[in-house]
């Protein structure tokens, strides 16, 4: 079990989500509220708040993107062989609405190959509270495994 899985498991959502900007300070810059977290799954909320806005008034996308490299870190981090290790590599995005609302980032892992040495594609979607899909990214994470 990764270490970050089983300090969630621990200490509960709220305590790990205030503490997860000491281990990676630049993610306490959304705020992000840990809500769902295991193998092959993240779930996150990235409130609404002026101090992730963009010019609009709406959520930033490198706010969005902020998320959702938290969310398929952490399901790396959790559904990757013990002794592996993993660091992004890449994203690509989509901005497909406005984001006006709180988000639901989903990194929903399901039906990848952790097992894999090398690149791993990690899905992302963002939801605002209507449902509607304001964000999506592939992420690349390029896994090495214990020699």
């Amino acid at each position: 079990m990764s270490q970050f899985l089983a300090m969630f498991q621990q200490m509960g959502g709220d305590a790990f989500s205030q503490g997860i900007g000491q281990v990676a300070p630049y993610f306490s810059t959304i705020d992000p509220a840990i809500t769902d977290f295991k193998p092959g799954y993240c779930e996150l909320t990235l409130k609404n708040q002026k101090k992730v806005h963009n010019h609009l008034g709406t959520i930033h996308a490198i706010a969005m993107c902020n998320a959702a490299e938290l969310v398929a870190g952490m399901t790396t981090d959790a559904s990757i062989p013990k002794g592996a290790r993993w660091i992004p590599q890449g994203m690509t995005v989509q901005y497909l609405a406005k984001a006006k609302t709180d988000l639901k980032v989903v990194c929903d892992a399901e039906n990848v190959d952790f097992s894999q040495a090398g690149e791993v594609i990690v899905p992302v979607a963002a939801y605002d509270t209507d449902g509607n899909k304001c964000f999506s990214a592939d992420i690349t994470m390029n896994v090495k495994h214990a020699e």
